[in-house]
């Protein structure tokens, strides 16, 4: 157990990053920074990559982004981790993950996100898990597949509801998908691994590996994804017809910022 745990720290950094306060005490330190509602930006006691990790961190999500050209967008979006690096080792555009790169990937896995200041469930205990995806539904016009049963019918209540105007923005990901998504938000904030947790939830812990999904307005585009989306016609009428089930409403103290558009299934 204390090997365990000796590796886990060096694969992410763990005694090189300063240690964030109770949950209480990030969530009110979040809330004042914020004004409530706007985490994504650097707050006091935040976690970052060392320089190393960073290196490792873009060499990642380089390898990780010629899988998805590789695979496809969509099928990369149900692709489990031993698929991933099964598609890399046969491919030489690609080529295997080092295993400096893939002990990065399981370091991050394996990591208590509460050390990031994200409170959220873990929804897959093993690296490994993969999605459902004999249970996966296209959803026409999308790109996305979401679960069969309770997320395919309440986007299709949704749908009914307000209409057409409602897109599917983000359906079902894999831990692929995930680490993918993680990594990138990582990169684009400097390697601040609790910035980025704050609007994508960390490896393991995303609700969209087991029936969650996003939604926005048609011609919105990516304010879809900002607090506009509460202004849009879209929202309101959501809102009036009661179907409306938000993941991660405002004021919520898992250490996410407020997210209009995530629908909660589970």
């Amino acid at each position: 157990m204390n090997d365990r745990r000796a590796f886990l720290a060096r694969a992410t950094g763990a005694a090189a990053l300063a240690l964030l306060g109770p949950r209480r005490a990030f969530a009110a330190r979040a809330k004042r920074a914020s004004g409530g509602d706007d985490l994504d930006r650097p707050l006091a006691g935040d976690r970052y990559v060392d320089a190393r990790q960073r290196r490792l961190l873009v060499d990642t999500l380089s390898r990780m982004r010629r899988v998805q050209a590789t695979v496809g967008y969509g099928n990369f979006a149900l692709l489990g981790f031993d698929q991933m690096r099964k598609v890399a080792r046969q491919y030489h555009a690609v080529e295997a993950f080092t295993r400096a790169e893939a002990e990065f990937i399981e370091g991050l896995f394996y990591f208590d996100a509460r050390e990031y200041g994200f409170y959220g469930e873990k929804v897959l205990g093993g690296l490994t898990d993969q999605v459902e995806v004999r249970h996966a539904v296209v959803v026409r016009g999308t790109g996305q597949r979401l679960l069969r049963g309770m997320a395919i019918e309440r986007y299709q209540e949704m749908r009914r509801a307000v209409g057409p105007a409602l897109v599917l923005t983000s359906g079902m990901r894999s831990m692929s998908k995930q680490i993918y998504l993680f990594l990138a938000k990582a990169a684009r904030v400097d390697g601040n691994l609790s910035r980025a947790s704050r609007s994508l939830a960390p490896p393991g812990y995303s609700f969209h590996a087991v029936g969650d999904f996003d939604v926005g307005q048609q011609g919105l585009g990516a304010a879809n994804f900002t607090a506009a989306f509460a202004r849009s016609e879209v929202f309101k009428r959501l809102v009036a017809t009661d179907n409306l089930r938000m993941r991660y409403p405002r004021g919520n103290y898992l250490g996410v910022r407020y997210e209009p558009w995530h629908i909660r299934v589970v």
